[in-house]
């Protein structure tokens, strides 16, 4: 007897239908905290401020407790006053976000989807590819040459489906930069309906004269956007707040799409205090130099290879994948958590945040020891 028609099919779906490549996302990993049975953890796997936050931020942030029963700004207005003075910026072309992650992902909701492709360098920061997938587009990456960004091949990788470009500029885990007048150069070759988004997340990290973070673009430019954060040099990754500094046009398409409330008042106050503690940023900019210079000649020395870096980072490459791996085990037995960087496309690598002068100094007579074993 043939099965009646108000019978169930054996291919209907028997809960909810999630949209088609949505399961193909790796989710993201964070940095490893934990290792257990140590009592010291030396968390060098986050890229985190190595000084912590600003005294004055730590204020701002506990004296905005006694008023986490009311909803925050929603647009930020104070925020963005204080960043357009810091940086000399139209505070009307600036909107505040649940760090530069969320950001990201607004651009990305906005400006691309099924059938169109995402660019940027085959090391940039993951959260790119994650965030052209959640909407239904294809990343695309281009080479790089000697771990850093060229314009010659993000150019020749544009087609006619690429709708933004993301340029890491410094770039995590690399390390390195291109130059304001590359990413000009980047710039012209685009077309113009192409979205320039430069992530400049660790800015103020960089001391060289040829670097620009993207305002200049942004000021001439319709199609460009600088995304920014306050996780890195001010030290407030648990705050989550980022921000993007763009043409009108595209400040207002974020404005649209961003969750209302979506940076917390204790945030934002502790975000203000931190831009006005000019003394706090520089003495971790000249500690982050410092430590970040003796670092990668203390590894040079025991035989490894650190990409030259302007950030709060070290990428380290070792013989091989295994090595890496013993590297990484080795260190975390001994509470000193780096960080694997296999996805992207670096197995032989460990990238290694600049602590403090302790935890730099443990982590390299660890692997002096680890590699004296080979």
């Amino acid at each position: 007897m043939s099965a009646s028609r108000s019978e169930p099919s054996d291919q209907a779906p028997t809960g909810p239908v999630v949209r088609p490549g949505v399961l193909d996302l790796a989710p993201y990993v964070g940095g490893e905290s934990k290792a257990p049975g140590v009592n010291r953890i030396i968390k060098l796997s986050s890229n985190e401020g190595a000084l912590g936050p600003s005294p004055q931020a730590l204020a701002a942030a506990g004296a905005g407790l006694a008023a986490m029963h009311r909803y925050p700004d929603g647009g930020a207005e104070a925020l963005r006053a204080a960043l357009a003075a810091e940086f000399g910026l139209d505070a009307a072309r600036i909107v505040c976000g649940s760090g530069s992650d969320d950001l990201i992902l607004q651009t990305v909701r906005a400006y691309a989807g099924p059938g169109d492709e995402v660019l940027y360098s085959e090391h940039g920061f993951l959260i790119y590819a994650i965030s052209a997938l959640s909407v239904g587009a294809t990343p695309v990456s281009a080479p790089e040459t000697g771990y850093t960004a060229s314009v010659d091949a993000l150019l020749a990788k544009v087609t006619e489906r690429t709708r933004i470009v993301f340029l890491a500029n410094p770039n995590n885990p690399t390390g390195t930069y291109l130059a304001a007048s590359e990413v000009r150069r980047l710039h012209a070759g685009l077309p113009p309906h192409v979205v320039l988004a430069i992530d400049s997340a660790y800015a103020e990290f960089v001391e060289t004269e040829d670097y620009e973070p993207g305002i200049e673009l942004v000021q001439s430019a319709e199609n460009v956007v600088m995304l920014r954060t306050f996780s890195k040099i001010y030290a407030l990754g648990g705050m989550r707040v980022g921000w993007a500094y763009g043409s009108a046009g595209i400040i207002d398409v974020l404005n649209r799409l961003r969750m209302p409330f979506n940076v917390s008042g204790v945030g934002q106050a502790a975000a203000i205090a931190a831009l006005a503690d000019h003394e706090h940023t520089e003495r971790s900019r000249r500690h982050n130099a410092t430590w970040r210079d003796w670092t990668a000649d203390a590894l040079r020395g025991l035989g490894l290879d650190v990409t030259p870096s302007v950030c709060n980072f070290l990428l380290v490459h070792f013989r091989d994948e295994q090595e890496a791996d013993g590297a990484f085990e080795y260190l975390k037995q001994r509470g000193i958590l780096a960080r694997k960087v296999g996805a992207y496309r670096l197995p032989q690598c460990l990238r290694i945040s600049i602590g403090l002068e302790d935890e730099m100094r443990l982590a390299i007579a660890a692997l002096a020891k680890f590699l004296g074993t080979r």
